[in-house]
């Protein structure tokens, strides 16, 4: 099978050469013709020199490379990525976990599969694709899994219809590629209980990013008021409650998600000392002095661009500031930051500069990351998203 020739103009093939995934439209000197997007093209230096394979798009990032050699890509090909990232994730210890049964599966350039997620429920795993090319071989994708988990899976649902471009020459519809369930289910994730709706609710269901972080929490808040802002379907609410936390408050804007919240809360052990709350964080948090033991500030991304970097640093700073004025004495405050383009120094120095504007004296107790079933591949630091601080507020 032959392939449509992208050729870079001199001097761009060193970032290839360190198997970085993206070829940048600026890179591409000539094409010998017109892919289309998702089509799959061959990379070569100004010499000729094979580079890679990968899924062409119109735009800044023009291909993802999913091999550096020449292979046949082929649902065997594709079935060897799924297999790859399914060992993986067994040597961690995720599968077949009796305490824990979701987990990311597949995580775009950490697995070698730039613009797929794949993340497992309890028996169904869901796909979300975010380029026309993954798209195009998200059946391969469903096979493999199927023939990789065998009775173990009851559905493959594709969730692709929010995360493509929206100018993407296709009209996606979400649905089941395989099988078909009720449209939720309750997961375990270290023995605390939440219920998913993959078909309703945001991204694949849940924040699978947070696992460890809501872990850690636990340790933190036995006897304690804890405020849990940006809940989304309270994962660090439930983590609080089953922890031993005397009161737990969550909020978010979003009515849904407090909805779904609620309902988690009620999976707890102390459904009791739980309340949600469907209101902005910064007027929640107006007379809140002195009232919590442990804050979480976990927004959505404040920014996807670069050119709105610095209006979203501005947001971070005040959240920061806000929760450090209010939070009790002695008191501990997670914050993340889901951000792509704030890396870890430029929200440190964000959260600094909130300090210095509350007037608080401020500790770094831990720095914290996405966990280990979201890969960050050495040669790709860009998929280092989740980024967050736990801080003592004398």
């Amino acid at each position: 099978m032959s392939f449509i020739k992208l050729y870079l103009a001199p001097g761009k093939e060193h970032s290839l050469k360190r198997f970085h995934p993206w070829v940048f439209s600026g890179a591409i000197r000539k094409m010998d013709g017109n892919p289309e997007e998702g089509d799959i093209v061959e990379v070569y230096s100004s010499q000729r020199e094979f580079l890679g394979m990968g899924h062409y798009a119109p735009g800044s990032i023009a291909v993802r490379i999913f091999s550096f050699e020449q292979v046949e890509p082929d649902y065997t090909f594709w079935k060897g990525k799924v297999q790859k990232a399914y060992d993986y994730r067994k040597k961690l210890g995720l599968v077949d976990n009796p305490h824990t049964d979701v987990y990311r599966l597949v995580y775009a350039e950490g697995d070698g599969v730039s613009g797929l997620i794949v993340d497992f429920y309890k028996n169904t795993a869901v796909v979300q694709t975010h380029t026309i090319g993954m798209y195009n071989v998200r059946d391969h994708v469903s096979k493999a899994l199927q023939e990789i988990y065998g009775n173990k899976l009851e559905a493959v649902y594709d969730k692709s219809a929010e995360s493509l471009p929206a100018k993407a020459a296709v009209n996606p519809v979400n649905g089941y590629l395989y099988g078909q369930s009720k449209g939720g289910v309750v997961v375990t994730e270290n023995e605390n209980e939440f219920f998913i709706d993959w078909e309703g609710g945001q991204k694949t269901g849940f924040f699978i990013d947070q696992r460890e972080n809501r872990e850690l929490l636990g340790r933190y808040v036995k006897g304690k008021s804890v405020l849990n802002t940006f809940c989304y379907t309270g994962g660090f609410s439930v983590y609080a409650l089953n922890a031993g936390a005397n009161e737990v408050h969550s909020v978010d804007v979003s009515k849904k998600a407090i909805e779904l919240t609620i309902k988690n809360g009620e999976l707890s052990q102390a459904p009791e000392r739980h309340e949600a709350f469907a209101i902005d964080t910064f007027d929640f948090l107006k007379g809140k002095e002195d009232r919590y033991d442990v804050i979480v500030l976990d927004p959505p991304a404040f920014a996807k661009s670069k050119n709105v970097r610095h209006n979203a640093l501005m947001g971070y700073k005040r959240l920061n500031a806000e929760a450090m004025k209010k939070i009790k004495p002695g008191g501990i405050l997670f914050t993340f930051s889901c951000s792509q383009v704030v890396d870890k120094y430029l929200f440190n120095n964000t959260v600094m500069a909130a300090a210095i504007d509350a007037g608080r004296n401020i500790k770094i107790m831990h720095h914290l990351s996405q966990p280990a079933d979201h890969p960050i591949s050495v040669f790709h630091p860009e998929g280092e998203y989740l980024k967050g601080l736990v801080l003592f507020v004398e």
